[in-house]
């Protein structure tokens, strides 16, 4: 186990995080803000799915996620379809223009990270790309265990 000044050390780094997500956002075309491109990155991820599913997606309650959807929906990037199984609900499905719109933000993401990490080396992109998703994955483990704890 690491020493607990690494722990502090890391949840200072983790908090500095911001700071790459602000300057990512900057680079977003300005009709698909942050909260519009996850939407559309779920929507590609998971599948179509009822709002609730996506609000519970993106942690946020549904009056946000309701905004999001109307935003993505008004740019005709997804679709609003009556669910099959109650018509009072809605499915939410990625259109070809949603796509369009997901592949657009992954080029700039891309060449955005390409240009800010030009001096790292491949063994350096990987190996912050594998403690990453290790870290991802702790904090799902760390999900089940309070889960099983309440």
């Amino acid at each position: 186990m690491a020493d607990r000044s690494q722990y502090e050390e890391l949840a200072q780094q983790i908090s500095a995080i911001g700071a790459v997500k602000r300057g990512l956002a900057r680079h977003l075309p300005a009709e698909c803000p942050g909260g519009s491109a996850a939407v559309l990155a779920l929507l590609d991820r998971y599948g179509e799915m009822r709002m609730s599913r996506l609000a519970e997606l993106l942690a946020v309650n549904m009056s946000v996620t309701s905004r999001h959807v109307a935003h993505v929906a008004d740019r005709g990037w997804i679709e609003r379809a009556p669910d099959p199984d109650d018509r009072r609900s809605r499915i939410l499905r990625l259109t070809p223009e949603g796509r369009d719109m997901l592949d657009e933000l992954g080029r700039r993401t891309t060449d955005l990270f390409a240009h800010s990490l030009r001096d790292w080396s491949d063994d350096d992109v990987g190996r912050l790309n594998a403690l990453l998703a290790r870290l991802r994955d702790s904090f799902g483990d760390c999900r089940t265990v309070q889960t099983a704890r309440d």
